[in-house]
């Protein structure tokens, strides 16, 4: 997900999306562990995502 889409987010929305992007992050670790986590690069990419959306997240709350 990009900056610029997270950006046009609602911060409910954000909210919610981080914590969908949580659940992932657990579902693929639990998947790589067993040995079922055919693409690990998914791992990366839901760390990244989530970083991005605490960014953006601080950020509102900081000009605020």
């Amino acid at each position: 997900m990009k900056s610029e889409e997270i950006r046009a987010l609602s911060t409910q929305e954000q909210e919610n999306e981080l914590n969908e992007l949580n659940e992932s992050l657990f579902n693929f670790r639990f998947q790589h562990e067993i040995g079922q986590l055919d693409n690990t690069s998914k791992l990366r990419l839901a760390k990244r995502d989530i970083a991005r959306i605490k960014t953006i997240i601080n950020q509102k709350r900081n000009k605020e």
